[in-house]
């Protein structure tokens, strides 16, 4: 059931029909860039274990809120582009991308942006107790994107070419560890597939 709703948003050809966080690009150098995100709610969940098995478990975790398990018992109207009748007795929220995953001391953290129109208050509780919520500031982000499969020795690779790009940088420098973005399900063909490590930055004091 999972797989057909979240298929009804995302496809095996890369068309994303689903809401994206939105970002203003401050420059870009080939796949390579430097946006300027506002603030966004996400969900997020945090799960031990090896990266592939930990992405699984949390992405579960998650996916089951945003497609009704929790505790909000009315109908809402569904905001395109992804529009889907909300289950019996639940609210069901619409799937937004990208999936974000980091490294912390207790496993592996794995963040869904929530949709636009909700605000805090708005969001219906979870049933899950392991889900939590969190405002994520207005930023500056690094990003390198990537196709084919985001598995951890690549992410690896990518993370270290950001970071070597950042350095060459005169007016950005990094405040976070990398984090992978991932915005397609595992069925997208490996070539159409969109993935990131982001790292977080900030401007540089310029010296007097």
């Amino acid at each position: 059931m999972l797989l057909a709703i979240f298929n009804s948003g995302c496809s095996v050809f890369g068309i994303r029909t689903y809401e994206m966080t939105k970002y203003e690009l401050i420059f870009d150098e080939a796949n390579k860039e430097i946006r300027y995100y506002d603030s966004f709610i996400v969900a997020k969940t945090t799960v031990k274990g090896e990266f592939k098995e930990a992405q699984g478990a949390a992405f579960r975790i998650l996916a089951g809120y945003i497609f009704g398990d929790n505790e909000k018992k009315q109908k809402i109207a569904m905001t395109a582009p992804v529009v889907q009748e909300p289950t019996a007795g639940s609210q069901k929220i619409p799937m937004t991308a990208p999936v974000i995953q980091r490294p912390s001391e207790e496993g592996w953290v794995m963040s869904f942006m929530m949709p636009s129109v909700y605000k805090m208050e708005d969001l219906p509780t979870p049933k899950d107790k392991r889900i939590r919520f969190e405002t994520v500031p207005a930023r500056h982000v690094a990003v390198i994107r990537y196709t084919w499969t985001g598995n951890e020795s690549r992410n690896e690779r990518k993370a270290n070419e950001l970071q070597k790009w950042i350095a060459s940088l005169k007016g950005y420098e990094p405040i976070s560890p990398p984090i992978y973005a991932g915005y397609d399900p595992p069925w997208t063909l490996p070539f159409l597939r969109r993935n990131e490590m982001m790292i977080e930055v900030k401007k540089k004091q310029e010296r007097p």
